[in-house]
């Protein structure tokens, strides 16, 4: 080994990276008790999400009602039916982590240009500042929602390994649903007003996901689609792994590959759009 460890640590080690990541927890701290300072929001976020889980469980279950013991349309049972789209509701609010809005609002303001001045990345600020809100979504919100449900109805019980390929699958939708947002918010930029893009984000994403309909009941050309696209790596993927629709660890090795596939290019997207719109923001401050 060569260099001394001063050396070392000033090459870029864990221990320099490490120094580095300690400037961001600031921001996740801050972000948590800005969050704490409106707790009666998740009480809203809560029977809202309830609501819209029981009407899309109650309306697919009478769809299933009558289907035989070996499973309905797509392979499915009235249990799995549920579990996914409960489970699909679960998902989107671990998506909602306000990174769209955020962004979208400090360009507007210009308070992203206050952000520019400090020795952080931004887009790293940003990620830090929505874990709070997906952790606490997850406990306060998820967890409740899907206790009810399973108080009230039979859900699908799957196998331990498969709930340990939803958790990282779960962890990968949640790095995926921040880059979707983060590139939604930097559109920022380009228009004064995104919330017509936020509104298109969000319905584009909640269908080609299959959030709202699961992508083996849609007909081959759209599932086609919806499976070239990022998005099903937010809630299909997750929810075939929990549910075990996957043939071997081949398959399940597959699904996960694809999600890291999709974080890494959205990532580089990311990196390359944030750069164009810092010259943007050059051009438009003098």
């Amino acid at each position: 080994m060569s260099g001394t460890p001063v050396q070392q640590v000033r090459s870029g080690t864990p221990v320099r990276r490490a120094v580095r990541a300690r400037h961001y927890l600031p921001f996740a701290t801050g972000g948590l008790q800005s969050l704490l300072q409106y707790r009666s929001s998740f009480v809203t976020t809560g029977i809202t999400a309830a609501a819209g889980a029981a009407v899309s469980v109650f309306l697919w279950r009478a769809v299933y009602a009558g289907s035989p013991p070996g499973g309905g349309p797509g392979g499915f049972t009235t249990e799995t039916i549920t579990t996914y789209l409960l489970m699909a509701q679960i998902l989107q609010i671990l998506h909602a982590n306000r990174v769209d809005d955020e962004v979208a609002a400090e360009v507007y303001r210009g308070d992203v240009a206050v952000m520019l001045v400090r020795p952080v990345s931004y887009p790293v600020v940003r990620f830090f500042a929505c874990l709070p809100v997906v952790a606490a979504n997850a406990v306060l919100v998820g967890v409740p929602v899907l206790g009810l449900f399973a108080l009230i109805m039979p859900l699908a019980v799957p196998r331990p390994v498969d709930v340990l390929l939803f958790l990282v699958s779960a962890a990968l939708s949640v790095l995926l649903a921040f880059l979707v947002n983060m590139l939604t918010g930097m559109t920022g930029f380009i228009t004064t007003n995104t919330w017509g893009v936020r509104m298109v984000k969000q319905s584009v994403v909640a269908f080609f996901a299959g959030q709202l309909v699961p992508l083996a009941l849609m007909p081959g050309p759209l599932r086609a689609l919806a499976s070239a696209l990022p998005f099903q790596g937010m809630v299909d993927s997750p929810l075939a792994l929990l549910l075990g629709r996957y043939d071997g660890v081949a398959d399940a090795a597959g699904v996960l590959a694809l999600q890291v596939g999709w974080v890494a290019g959205l990532t580089l997207l990311s990196a390359v759009l944030w750069r164009a719109a810092l010259r943007r923001l050059e051009v438009l401050g003098g």
